[in-house]
């Protein structure tokens, strides 16, 4: 008998969830195409979840496991980390060149 994750509790029509799952039941449902040999189909109906996002999460895996060439989960949340960071970097030269630029102007009045 195999043990299936339990899929998060739905706030849509029908039970179902429109949004993010938990980072563990995503990996516990690759987890039961990869290592149980079993179809995306078939796993994807049983936690009724949509297949092609269960097979996205089965690429993920297998690259998370070295199997398959990409970005592991841990590169992209330090990319999104990094890309944030960049972001607010901007943002705080640009508003120190502004003021920058105010300071000069009003010196020279």
């Amino acid at each position: 008998m195999s043990q299936t994750p339990n899929p998060p509790p739905g706030d849509g029509p029908a039970g179902r969830r429109r949004g993010r799952y938990p980072s563990q039941f995503r990996k516990d449902a690759a987890a039961l195409v990869l290592d149980q040999r079993r179809t995306i189909a078939d796993v994807a109906r049983e936690l009724g979840i949509n297949e092609q996002t269960l097979g996205n999460w089965v690429r993920q895996e297998r690259i998370d496991r070295g199997e398959r060439e990409g970005l592991t989960s841990a590169e992209r949340e330090e990319l999104t980390r990094l890309r944030r960071q960049v972001k607010q970097l901007t943002v705080e030269r640009e508003l120190l060149k502004r003021a920058m630029a105010f300071w000069v102007k009003e010196g020279g009045q």
